[in-house]
């Protein structure tokens, strides 16, 4: 089984749309049993919270059902996950200043982008202070991105 974990700041936006993308691309592919999926923020400000409510209605305008409550990163989820993608460049620091120097670590970091052919290695922008076409433009970015990873993790491209 493979184990990926989606992190943002708050986990409220980004990391749990990206979630919810990828299982559904894998339910849509029948692939479920494969993948571990989780996402988390690095802050722990929005602990127990649902996402964003502008986040779940352009998610579900879009087909998507976002149900997972926000929860900060730790350090063990460096042995718990197999891969683990950043929605930016912060987030990526913020992760890595955590990053153990014990051989137990199996998780690799790399930024969500580093799967999007189109733009490799941005930022997924934060839509938090924007209007609705920001989330629409996140969810874009971050439909098109989980549809590559799964095409790279599933060894199609």
């Amino acid at each position: 089984m493979t184990r990926i974990l989606f992190v943002c700041l708050g986990n409220i936006c980004r990391s749990p749309l990206a979630e919810g993308l990828f299982m559904e691309k894998l339910k849509q592919a029948g692939l479920e049993a494969k993948y571990k999926v989780d996402s988390a923020g690095t802050s722990a400000q929005h602990e127990g919270e649902l996402a964003d409510l502008r986040t779940r209605e352009n998610a579900r305008k879009n087909g998507v059902e976002l149900i997972t409550r926000s929860r900060p990163f730790s350090k063990q989820d460096f042995v718990d996950f197999d891969l683990i993608l950043t929605m930016d460049r912060s987030n990526y620091a913020n992760v890595m200043r955590w990053e153990p120097a014990f051989v137990e670590k199996v998780a690799q970091v790399k930024m969500m982008r580093d799967f999007d052919r189109r733009s490799p290695g941005a930022d997924v922008p934060d839509p938090y202070f924007g209007g609705e076409q920001g989330f629409q433009r996140v969810y874009e970015i971050l439909d098109h991105t989980t549809e590559e990873l799964l095409k790279h993790l599933e060894g199609r491209n």
